[in-house]
């Protein structure tokens, strides 16, 4: 299995890998290491390979340039303006100590209003020499940021490779790319798979890439893709004007070699079907949580919710858990608290030192509910259904985007199965899918006065919408289990004979799945 980021965070690709190791293949999972050398453990029977991953080919070449015309006193980035900076603090410390020094000297001691003299001479120059440095390393700095890859001129550079090169364009546009194929290819190469599930657009290519290799040895690798989300339909992270057309080039280029491919709903299988011409549709696996995996850790219990909270059981709480982004929605979330009273949000986030989450935080403070917001770091994946269940209702605010649209995400089955009723936006699929199970309301996305409503629909009556899930074999249905049974399924079609699957993969899923909310077969 290939993964282009740390492992710890993304609980589908370690539930794969965990499950797929319990019905008896051998897997070895190669991510990213946050470090400059490899990291290795065990997840279940599973070996987790961290691969060091130099990124050179990801800076611009630009980077390497002094601006002379836009910024003409930066220092060249070199390294040296950090080493200035650096030696400018170093002299006014010492300046420092010596002011002290003559601060305690005897009075009658030889030469000392010279030195107090010479003192003040030096600790003018040092200023002198700290603003000079300060100046120059801040052109730098903007040099390095306010380039962005959106002018006029990287538009027309974008166009001319993709009129050039098609789909090979992304060489051109997107070369730190190569650098997750130098990482990653030879360790692929040296393990010599006899199948490559590879998660999302940047392992695609380096999967297709070693089946291409084993190939011309005479070997035969099956490739899986897993496509977590539609590429040309998201947002880039970037204010760059060629990382989606590289991006979506390199998939196009690479999707042909995919033996398999399976994707997290039933509306984007549709979507890649389509936008890759694919001979059949897509198997499904939802990013529905483990329900049946022991804790990692048996000695590290999820945490308390409301206690990082600071509250307690009578509070009105409310949760958000998932990356913190603008699209995200969570700034709803802030504003609709002056007209909530009592209520508290918790934001189970990825960065909740980030910028995003402390602007969050900050409008909270000027809208006086500071002391209501709580922002709190993830949990490992097999504590988070135990720790959003201590709030009253898990909240999904993102908005219209393509990819918002067509999934049920893995926050929406986390709260499924704490049994929190959903406030969610009218995003497509789980705005449907919650009208048509009843387990919380909707609202319209980015309208602050339509959430206020939905809040104050479902705190009045909570139980009403968690009678929901005592449907049966709703919540069966959704859980990491279930779709496990998709994934060796989809692994043994490529892979006949191979080894046996546990038990429990054999039994049937109780209850009616409900095929039109997304559950995949």
């Amino acid at each position: 299995m290939l993964v282009d980021n740390g492992v710890n965070g993304d609980s589908r690709v370690q539930k794969a890998a965990r499950s797929a190791a319990e019905a008896g293949w051998e897997v070895t999972l190669l991510g990213r290491s946050p470090v400059t050398e490899e990291r290795t453990w065990k997840l279940g029977d599973a070996t987790v390979r961290l691969l060091a991953m130099p990124a050179p080919l990801a800076r611009r070449r630009h980077e390497f340039r002094r601006a002379w015309l836009r910024w003409p006193l930066a220092y060249p980035p070199s390294g040296i303006a950090a080493h200035r900076a650096q030696a400018v603090k170093a002299w006014r410390a010492d300046l420092a100590v010596r002011a002290a020094e003559i601060a305690v000297a005897d009075p009658g001691t030889p030469g000392l209003a010279l030195r107090r003299r010479v003192l003040t001479v030096q600790q003018a120059a040092a200023k002198a020499a700290g603003k000079w440095v300060s100046l120059r390393y801040w052109m730098l700095t903007r040099a390095r940021t306010r380039r962005k890859f959106r002018n006029p001129w990287d538009r027309a550079y974008t166009m001319f490779w993709q009129a050039v090169k098609g789909d090979g364009a992304w060489r051109r546009l997107e070369p730190g790319l190569w650098d997750y194929e130098l990482a990653y290819g030879p360790v692929v190469d040296e393990l010599a798979p006899d199948l490559i599930h590879a998660n999302d657009f940047r392992m695609l290519g380096v999967g297709a890439r070693a089946k291409i290799r084993a190939a011309a040895a005479g070997r035969d690798i099956k490739l899986v893709w897993d496509a977590h989300e539609f590429l040309p339909g998201l947002k880039p992270w970037q204010d760059n004007a060629r990382w989606l057309p590289a991006h979506t080039a390199h998939e196009r280029e690479y999707a042909p070699y995919a033996d398999a491919v399976m994707t997290v709903s039933d509306g984007l299988a549709e979507l890649l079907q389509r936008e890759h011409r694919l001979a059949v549709v897509p198997d499904v696996v939802l990013n529905a949580p483990a329900v049946e995996h022991d804790e990692l850790d048996p000695d590290a219990p999820a945490p308390d919710l409301r206690k990082l909270c600071g509250i307690g059981p009578e509070v009105p709480l409310l949760v958000y858990s998932g990356a913190a982004a603008r699209q995200r929605g969570l700034d709803v979330m802030v504003e609709a608290l002056p007209k909530l009273p009592g209520v508290h949000v918790a934001l189970v986030v990825n960065k909740p030192a980030g910028p995003y989450v402390s602007g969050v935080l900050a409008r909270a403070r000027k809208l006086g509910v500071g002391d209501r917001v709580h922002a709190l770091p993830y949990v490992a994946h097999w504590q988070v259904v135990p720790f959003l269940s201590g709030a009253d209702a898990g909240v999904i605010p993102i908005h219209h985007w393509p990819n918002h649209e067509i999934a049920l995400i893995t926050k929406f089955f986390e709260y499924s199965h704490g049994r929190l009723p959903l406030i969610v936006s009218d995003v497509k699929t789980m705005a449907g899918t919650v009208r048509s199970t009843g387990q919380g309301e909707v609202f319209r996305a980015e309208d602050v006065a339509d959430y206020i409503r939905a809040v104050r629909a479902v705190l009045a009556d909570p139980q009403r919408y968690r009678a929901a899930y005592d449907r049966a074999g709703l919540l069966r249905s959704w859980t990491w289990e279930a779709q496990a049974q998709v994934l060796d399924g989809v692994y043994r079609r490529l892979l006949p004979g191979r080894p046996a699957v546990a038990d429990h993969l054999d039994e049937p899923v109780p209850g009616d799945p409900l095929p039109a909310l997304g559950v995949g077969t």
